[in-house]
């Protein structure tokens, strides 16, 4: 018997192998169709998917053999990924000096026809081999050794497929982690935000029970809005924390929105912006929708329409309709327009059009993206309708 020298590139060679983490896994489906088509093609009783370890050669599938595993010296597979560009073919190894008297020709399983195709990644690397074995001498058909060519092909592709898969779930599972700890994050910031809000609407009722006397009734309310303003956004802070937390509950928590009152809250919100009106026209009273998402929709899309208005009053129209299986909205503005050619630009990430905004403050490309992902979310579209120097009107729907 002649041992197969160690291949040229052996360490790299078991390095490549680890990385696939295909070494004493259970048998697979896909891997054992691959072997029986190859036995049914060849004609033969065995067929292998081999994988070649330090001293052993392990089987990922194996028809018609009951071992998991052999000795590596005495594996006809060594010879073969030595060759990785050819098929192996040993006619009959009673007649062959490397295999006469190997201890898998004189015992069982009596391997004296072998034909095997290495398997061969992408860097010229052979981890093992597709095989067929026979207990008789034969040949094969040139038809025959394109189909085993063809099968390792796809044995192959199913590992990397396998590979792929696990890589995934990695990812996918670090990707778990990572918003468990952004869930943290969140509740902790939203803990730190929401304590100045209470002091500001505490400090507001101390400030008009103290000093009501002394306040005319413009300024009390003021205090008032102040005071309205601070815990509508802490409210906000707490629908979004629920909000981040799952994207179901786009879907899930759903509730009946009250249009006048939600219009109420936006102008109130904005009541300090520069001149502006908000007027909301809808044949409904009632909308069924998650209430968190379509203020942070109507609110980043007000908010740019105010952001990047020349006009004296900034006049923003809101309009909601209902379709069979979606609400509409329409928000027109007055402002500056944007070009065609920037229609779809304007909803990339951290795409910027304008220099800076009419305070002079540059955006940051987040707004408008925001809301087409929560859009999207809601199993909607968004798209824009605009002319320079007249106005935009950003048309959406949203899943009843």
């Amino acid at each position: 018997m002649i041992k197969a020298a160690l291949h040229k590139n052996e360490e790299e060679r078991m390095k490549s192998l680890e990385s696939y983490a295909i070494l004493d896994t259970l048998s697979e489906t896909e891997f054992d169709n691959l072997t029986f088509l190859a036995a049914q093609i060849c004609d033969t009783p065995i067929s292998l998917v081999t994988f070649i370890d330090n001293d052993r050669q392990w089987f990922k599938s194996r028809i018609g053999l009951n071992v998991f595993q052999t000795p590596r010296d005495y594996a006809f597979c060594t010879h073969a990924i030595n060759k990785p560009n050819d098929v192996f073919i040993v006619p009959d190894s009673r007649e062959d000096e490397r295999f006469f008297d190997n201890p898998v020709v004189i015992g069982e399983p009596n391997v004296v026809f072998y034909a095997g195709v290495p398997l061969v990644t992408e860097k010229g690397l052979p981890l093992g081999t597709l095989c067929v074995i026979d207990q008789i001498p034969r040949e094969l058909t040139p038809n025959q050794i394109i189909s085993l060519k063809a099968l390792a092909n796809q044995t192959l592709k199913l590992l990397e497929l396998r590979l792929n898969k696990m890589e995934l779930e990695s990812t996918m599972g670090k990707l778990r982690k990572k918003n468990v700890e952004l869930e943290k994050f969140a509740q902790i910031a939203a803990h730190d935000l929401k304590s100045p809000l209470n002091n500001i609407t505490g400090l507001t009722d101390f400030f008009v029970e103290s000093y009501g006397e002394a306040i005319d009734q413009e300024g009390k309310e003021i205090l008032t809005m102040i005071k309205t303003s601070s815990i509508k956004l802490k409210e906000m802070i707490d629908s979004l924390l629920l909000y981040s937390k799952s994207d179901t509950n786009l879907l899930d928590s759903k509730t009946a929105v009250n249009l006048q009152e939600l219009k109420q809250d936006l102008t109130d919100l904005f009541a300090f912006s520069i001149n502006c009106s908000i007027a909301l026209q809808s044949k409904l009273d009632f909308i069924t929708i998650n209430k968190t998402a379509i203020e942070q929709i109507l609110i980043n899309l007000i908010a740019n329409a105010l952001k990047y208005n020349d006009k004296e009053t900034a006049k923003i129209e809101i309009e909601v309709l209902e379709e069979e299986n979606f609400y509409r909205f329409l928000v027109k503005d007055n402002g500056y327009g944007i070009a065609e050619e920037h229609h779809e630009r304007i909803f990339q990430l951290f795409e910027v059009l304008s220099a800076n905004d009419r305070f002079g403050e540059k955006g940051n490309g987040i707004g408008l993206a925001t809301v087409k992902k929560i859009v999207e979310s809601l199993h909607g579209i968004i798209y824009v309708e605009s002319e320079l120097g007249v106005g935009s009107k950003f048309v959406f729907t949203i899943k009843k």
